[in-house]
């Protein structure tokens, strides 16, 4: 599948079968993410991969109330925690504060990066995804044992979707795109 059949065909997928996802699959996918782009490629991130039942029923509670991916925390046969280390992303290269005016927040940039391509890889094998950033972050973050000058970012369920939803409307580029000046639709 090429790029731009997997950007087109993901879907954010909430129901999966029980079928096991092998290491071998697993690992592809986290190395899509391990290639993404990262400020001054400090890859500030980290991954989780949880297989356990109990501790995938313990992530769904961490979730907020109504949040429609908790079955799929709980159902899907992995879930990966995408955290990453504070500090490193959107600092100067001598680490004596921000580069930018985005502060120490440019984390979730790289992190956001990482997990899309992980999503867009496991898209082309098949495989379901979807993002899942409505929890109670210290909740989960004590559960899976996050140490100090790190954080949770988002997570992931993971797993063979039960069918493919169908996609819903996007706007179009002439609706968001603008030529040299923000308003400007012509070019």
């Amino acid at each position: 599948m090429d790029v731009m059949e997997a950007i087109k065909g993901r879907r954010s997928i909430r129901k999966y079968k029980p079928d096991p996802v092998d290491d071998k699959t697993v690992e592809a996918v986290l190395d899509a993410a391990r290639l993404a782009p990262s400020w001054a490629n400090t890859q500030c991130w980290r991954f989780i991969v949880v297989r356990d039942a109990e501790t995938k029923r313990k992530l769904a509670e961490c979730l907020y109330p109504g949040n429609s991916a908790t079955i799929a925390i709980e159902q899907a046969p992995v879930v990966i925690i995408a955290c990453a280390k504070l500090g490193e992303a959107g600092f100067l290269h001598d680490h004596s504060g921000p580069a930018t005016s985005k502060g120490d927040i440019w984390y979730m940039f790289d992190v956001a990066t990482a997990m899309s391509q992980l999503m867009l890889a496991a898209h082309a094998m098949g495989l379901g995804t979807v993002h899942v950033g409505g929890f109670k972050i210290k909740k989960a973050e004590a559960l899976l044992g996050i140490p100090e000058g790190f954080t949770i970012v988002e997570m992931t369920p993971l797993g063979y979707p039960v069918d493919q939803p169908k996609a819903r409307p996007r706007k179009e580029l002439g609706e968001i795109v603008f030529y040299e000046k923000f308003g400007n639709t012509g070019k």
